[in-house]
C-alpha cells in the first residue's frame, strides 16, 4: 500500500467521522417575520458551530401551538428547540418538561433582559426556562393620512369610543379602505389574546375569585357586542378569518386605517421595503374606556429546550446565539437598527442608534412596562395572565370560546348565544378540572 493510498483512507475516516458526529437540531418555530428573517441569518451560527447543523419547522401559529405541546405533553422528542409563548413556560417548567437554561455562556448577560419579560420565564426555582426571542405588548398603529382626511387627531392615550368613532370616519369601502382591521381567526392566542386583553379595559374578567366563568355579566356582553358591530361596519370582508399575519399584509397594502396589534409589527409596517403606508404610520397605546386598564397585553416568543433532547449541549449554543445581544448586532448590520427583535433587552432601548431609527421604541417599551399580569383586569381575578390565563386547561377553553366568538364575528350565531356557550362550556371543563367545587 503507497502513502498517498494510506493518507487519502485516512483522510475518508476522518470525514466520515466528521459527518458522523454532526450533531442536527431539529427546531420548531412560528412563521412571523422575525423568525423567518433568523433562519436567514443562520449561516453565522454554522460558521460559528461547525459540528452542528440545523433543520427548522416552520409551522402557523395555531398549527405550532397544537403541535409542540402533543410532542412535549408525549415525550414525542421530535424537536431539539420549541419556540414557545409566556403562557407555556412556567407551566411546563413545573411539569419538569423543560430543561433550566444555565449554560448560555459568560457574556450572555442574562441581566440585561427587560425585568418584565424575564420574570414571565423563570420558574419557582428562579432558574431561566426559556430565553426570549422577541417581547411585545400590543398598541395601534395607524394611518397618519387617513387619520387627518377624517378631521382627527390621535391621541397618545386613545378610548375606544374614539377609535371607533374615527374607524367609521377612515372607512371607504369602495375603494377597499377598511377604517380598522383586527383579529378574528379562532384560537386562544389568535382572537382571544386580542378580546382578553380588551375585556380587561370594559372591565370584564374570565373567572370570579371562586373560579366562578363570567361571560354571563355585562361587562362581556358590552365588549363583545362592540367588537362585532366595530368590525362589521368598519373592518375587512372575512375578519372572522385574520388573524396577526393577515392583518398585517392587510396594512402593508394600505388597506387598514388602524391596526391594534403586537408591538413587534411596528417594524414591518414601517419598513418601506414592505410597506405600501411606511412614512404614513403612528402609533398609540391600546384604548382603554376609562375603567383603569389599556387592552394591552404582554408576550415573548422564546426559545426553550424541552428535556427529552439528546442533544442539550448544541441547543443550548442556538438558544444563546439567537437570544444574544450579538445576534441583535447582526441583525442590525445587514437590516439596520429599526428590524432587530425588539422588547427583550435594556440595552437596546438605551442604544441611541436603535432609538434613532425606531420610531415606535419608546411606545414599545411602555407598552410592556404598563402590562400587570398580576392585576390584569379592573375587578379581582385568581389569575396571572393578561391576555391569557395562566392554568393548563386555558389552552383548551381558549381555543372553544375563540371559536364561538369568531362565530359570532362572521355572524353565524349572535353575540347572547356566544356568550351563553362560552359560559356553558368553561363552566362545564372548570367544574371537571375540579376548580368550582
Amino acid at each position: 500500500m503507497t502513502l498517498k493510498t494510506i493518507l487519502l483512507g485516512a483522510c475518508s475516516a476522518l470525514a466520515f467521522a466528521g459527518l458522523a458526529s454532526a450533531e442536527t437540531l431539529t427546531i420548531a418555530t412560528v412563521n412571523n417575520g422575525d423568525m423567518i428573517r433568523m433562519q436567514k441569518l443562520t449561516d453565522d451560527f454554522t460558521a460559528k458551530n461547525p459540528g452542528i447543523e440545523l433543520e427548522w419547522v416552520t409551522l402557523e401559529e395555531n398549527v405550532l401551538r397544537q403541535k409542540v405541546t402533543t410532542d412535549i405533553a408525549t415525550k414525542g422528542g421530535q424537536f431539539d428547540i420549541m419556540t414557545i409563548g409566556t403562557y407555556e413556560v412556567p407551566i411546563w417548567a413545573k411539569q419538569g418538561w423543560l430543561l433550566p437554561l444555565d449554560n448560555l455562556g459568560a457574556d450572555y448577560d442574562v441581566d440585561d433582559l427587560l425585568p418584565a419579560i424575564r420574570s414571565g420565564l423563570t420558574g419557582e426555582d428562579g432558574k431561566l426556562y426559556a430565553a426570549p426571542f422577541y417581547g411585545e405588548s400590543s398598541m395601534v398603529m395607524y394611518r397618519k393620512d387617513l387619520m387627518e382626511k377624517a378631521g382627527l387627531t390621535m391621541p397618545d392615550a386613545p378610548t375606544w369610543e374614539f377609535i371607533a368613532d374615527a374607524a367609521r370616519k377612515m372607512t371607504d369601502k369602495s375603494n377597499e379602505v377598511y377604517g380598522i382591521c383586527l383579529r378574528g381567526k379562532a384560537g386562544w392566542g389568535e382572537n382571544m389574546a386580542f378580546l382578553t386583553a380588551t375585556a380587561n379595559a370594559f372591565g370584564a374578567r374570565w373567572f370570579d375569585e371562586k373560579w366562578t366563568p363570567q361571560f354571563d355579566q355585562p361587562e362581556w356582553k358590552n365588549a363583545l357586542e362592540f367588537y362585532v358591530k366595530l368590525l362589521n361596519d368598519a373592518g375587512p370582508p372575512g375578519a372572522s378569518s385574520n388573524g396577526f399575519n393577515e392583518n398585517l399584509a392587510l396594512f402593508q397594502t394600505g388597506k387598514c386605517g388602524m391596526w391594534i396589534d403586537a408591538t413587534v409589527a411596528a417594524s414591518f409596517v414601517t419598513n418601506p421595503k414592505e410597506s405600501k403606508v411606511a412614512d404614513q404610520v403612528g402609533f398609540a397605546l391600546a384604548p382603554d374606556t376609562g375603567l383603569g386598564k389599556r387592552g394591552n397585553w404582554l408576550w415573548a416568543w422564546n426559545l426553550a429546550i424541552p428535556a427529552g433532547t439528546q442533544k442539550q449541549e448544541a441547543a443550548e449554543k442556538f438558544v444563546s446565539w439567537a437570544t444574544s445581544k450579538a445576534y441583535l448586532d447582526l441583525v442590525a448590520s445587514k437590516e439596520g437598527w429599526a428590524n432587530v427583535p425588539p422588547g427583550t433587552r435594556t440595552s437596546l432601548y438605551n442604544n441611541p442608534e436603535y432609538q434613532k431609527a425606531a420610531p415606535f421604541a419608546k411606545m414599545t417599551l411602555d407598552s410592556i412596562n404598563a402590562a400587570d399580569p398580576k392585576n390584569p383586569a379592573v375587578k379581582p381575578v385568581p389569575y396571572v395572565g393578561v391576555q391569557f390565563v395562566a392554568i393548563p386547561e386555558f389552552q383548551g377553553l381558549g381555543t372553544a370560546v375563540g371559536q364561538q366568538f369568531s362565530a359570532a364575528l362572521a355572524g353565524q350565531v349572535t353575540v347572547d348565544q356566544a356568550l351563553q356557550s362560552a359560559q356553558q362550556l368553561t363552566t362545564r371543563e372548570m367544574t371537571k378540572a375540579g376548580y368550582i367545587k
